[in-house]
């Protein structure tokens, strides 16, 4: 793997330009690379070419809930890379007309823009070999309003009848370090079905769990009953970059890419060895008495 830039000190101006240099010479590295484990990828937006390494799962099978397509590879994904196990990804609000507003001339409505995401979430959860299923609920429009309970309920129905197919695996779902209503009720979706593995939910945008107020707000939320794990996931950081790539809808250029690379490497600030060199890892949450 090339040598991973820092973000801090002398790549504190630089950082975006020197991960996206790190990571076409980690692409160019896999392409010389005779591996018969190696998919070639297209992002569907973008249509440029990335290589990546299938991952082998083992273990027991992990069921994550994840409210958009990019939540998981955006939050979870890395951990998933370095330690793969057997995955179904269900997503709930799968139905979107979001995308970057540089793109919102290229795609236009509701459906479009929700073929568009369904392909890149397929994409991007090829590499870990995981199964996908859309429940295909419509995500929230701003301007924010709490959630509707009886849309609660009826998203805990749904989920109950998958997780009927998988009874012997973890759940992980979003911690709601965010607002996000679809965040949110997914979160207590996850909660009420006795998901006890969450993710910090992290965003293209410098919001989400970075934010002062939403951190605050968490904490009030869960005061007392989750405790933070960190998760190492500097082997398979470049990977995840890839991943991130393949969700093109969601962030132009591509070089802003490097916003959720920068938060692992701040998440990962206690586990620097000035030794081995930089390190970026994910934050997730456990109940207190199980962390």
């Amino acid at each position: 793997m090339p040598q991973l830039p820092v973000p801090d000190a002398e790549g504190i101006y630089t950082f975006p330009t020197d991960l996206a240099e790190a990571h076409f010479a980690w692409q160019e590295e896999l392409t010389k690379t005779a591996s018969g484990s190696l998919l070639n990828l297209l992002a569907p937006h973008t249509g440029v070419p990335y290589v990546i390494e299938e991952r082998t799962p083992a273990g027991r099978p992990v069921v994550v809930i994840e409210p958009h397509h990019d939540d998981f590879a955006l939050s979870a994904s890395g951990h998933f890379l370095t330690q793969p196990r057997p995955l179904t990804v269900i997503t709930v609000f799968s139905r979107s007309a979001t995308v970057d507003p540089a793109l919102s001339a290229h795609y236009r409505g509701e459906e479009a823009v929700s073929v568009l995401r369904a392909r890149e979430g397929a994409t991007a959860l090829r590499p870990l070999g995981a199964c996908q299923h859309a429940l295909g609920h419509r995500d929230a429009m701003k301007p924010y309003r709490p959630y509707d309970p009886m849309r609660l309920e009826q998203i805990i129905h749904e989920l109950q009848t998958l997780l009927l197919e998988q009874p012997g695996a973890e759940l992980l779902a979003p911690a709601a370090v965010t607002r996000h209503p679809d965040h949110v009720l997914v979160h207590e979706a996850a909660r009420i079905l006795g998901c006890r593995w969450f993710w910090e939910d992290v965003a293209f945008w410098p919001t989400y769990a970075q934010a002062t107020c939403d951190q605050h707000l968490f904490r009030q939320r869960t005061a007392g009953w989750l405790a933070p794990q960190l998760e190492d996931i500097t082997g398979a950081i470049l990977d995840k970059l890839t991943l991130l790539c393949l969700h093109g809808s969601q962030i132009q250029p591509p070089r802003k890419m490097y916003r959720p690379i920068r938060h692992a490497w701040t998440v990962a600030a206690d586990l620097v060895d000035p030794a081995t060199g930089p390190r970026f890892a994910e934050r997730f949450y456990r109940p207190e008495e199980t962390a």
